[in-house]
C-alpha cells in the first residue's frame, strides 16, 4: 500500500504518473535539478536571456546540478509546462524534507530499466587540493556545483544563437559553486551534496572544549568544519577554503581562501564546537570536525 501514496498523490494534484512510459532517466550532461516545476518562469525571461533571481542574485529554486551520468526515478510529469518537466528523485541527493525535485526533459535519456548509477572515482587528495585552488575567484552560486556553467542551457531553455557576452552567459548558465558544491565538484561527485548530510559524513574530529589553536593543531588537509548550512574545507595546516555569499558585494561573494586559526577564531565568536551533529534538539550556534579522506 506504501508504494501506492505517490501515484495516488499525483492523480490528486493533476500530474502524469508514468504509467507505461519510461521509469527512468540518465542526465546526458550536467542538469540543473530545481524545487520547483516553472522552469521557463525563471530561465529566459522576456528577452529570452534573463534569469529570475532573488535580491542577492540567486535562484533559490536550484537545488543542484546533476553530473553527467546521474540516474533519476522518473515520478511523474509536471502539469502545464511547454516543454516536459519531469519530477524525479536520484540516489546522488538528499532533497530536504517537504521538497520535490524537477528537471527539464531535454537533459535526460529515459530508460525503461534502472540504469547502472553515475561511475564515482575519488582523485587523490592532491587533486581534489589542485581542483579547489582552481576554483579560488569563482562566484557564489546557490545550489550551483559547475565552475564554467551549464552550457547546455544555451539552446535548451535560452535560445541559440543570441549575442550574450561572457559575463552574462556566466550568469544565466549558473556558473559557480555554494559551499557544499565546491567540495562536490572537486571530488567528482564523491562526497554529499548537503551540508545536512556532510555534518555526520566521515567520522569526528575530537574538538570539544577545545580553542582555536587546539582545533588547528588536530586537523588534517581535507577535514571539514561543518553546521547545519555551510562547510568549509581545511587546505593544509595553515589555510581553508569555502564559497560564501555575501549579498551586494561584487558577484555576491565566492570561493575564497582564509588562515585557518583566523577563521576558526571568527567561528567561535558565535559557535562552540562539539564532538558530535545532533541529530535532534538545539543545532543553532554549534559546529562539528568531520574526518572522510581516506577512511
Amino acid at each position: 500500500m506504501i508504494r501506492l501514496v505517490p501515484i495516488i498523490m499525483a492523480v490528486l494534484l493533476g500530474w502524469n504518473a508514468p504509467c507505461g512510459a519510461a521509469s527512468y532517466g540518465v542526465a546526458r550532461s550536467a542538469t540543473p535539478v530545481l524545487n520547483s516545476p516553472a522552469l521557463g518562469d525563471i530561465f529566459g525571461g522576456a528577452d529570452g536571456r534573463s534569469l529570475k533571481t532573488d535580491r542577492c542574485g540567486q535562484v533559490r529554486q536550484l537545488e543542484f546540478i546533476a553530473l553527467p551520468g546521474t540516474v533519476f526515478r522518473l515520478l511523474g510529469k509536471a502539469p502545464g509546462s511547454a516543454t516536459t518537466v519531469y519530477r524525479v528523485e536520484t540516489d546522488d541527493y538528499l532533497a530536504p524534507d517537504g521538497i520535490s525535485l524537477y528537471a527539464d526533459s531535454r537533459f535526460i535519456e529515459l530508460r525503461d530499466e534502472r540504469p547502472p548509477a553515475r561511475t564515482r572515482t575519488l582523485p587523490t587528495r592532491e587533486r581534489i587540493i589542485a581542483a579547489l585552488k582552481k576554483a579560488i575567484g569563482n562566484p557564489y552560486v546557490w545550489g550551483g556545483n559547475v565552475p564554467e556553467g551549464v552550457n547546455a542551457l544555451i539552446g535548451t531553455l535560452y535560445p541559440a544563437g543570441a549575442a550574450i557576452d561572457d559575463r552574462v552567459k556566466q550568469r544565466i548558465t549558473l556558473a559557480g559553486v555554494d559551499c557544499s558544491g565546491l567540495l562536490y565538484q572537486a571530488t567528482g561527485g564523491w562526497t554529499p551534496r548537503n551540508t545536512s548530510q556532510l555534518v555526520s559524513y566521515g567520522t569526528g574530529v575530537t574538538v570539544e572544549g577545545k580553542d582555536a589553536r587546539e582545533i588547528a593543531e588536530s586537523l588534517k588537509p581535507l577535514d571539514l568544519i561543518a553546521w547545519g548550512g555551510h562547510v568549509i574545507i581545511v587546505m593544509d595546516r595553515n589555510t581553508v577554503i569555502e564559497s560564501r555569499l555575501k549579498c551586494g558585494r561584487p558577484a555576491n561573494g565566492g570561493v575564497v581562501t582564509t588562515p585557518l586559526r583566523q577563521r576558526l577564531t571568527e567561528i567561535m565568536r558565535t559557535r562552540r564546537p562539539v564532538d558530535a551533529w545532533p541529530a535532534k534538539g538545539k543545532q543553532e550556534g554549534i559546529f562539528v570536525v568531520r574526518r572522510w579522506f581516506g577512511l
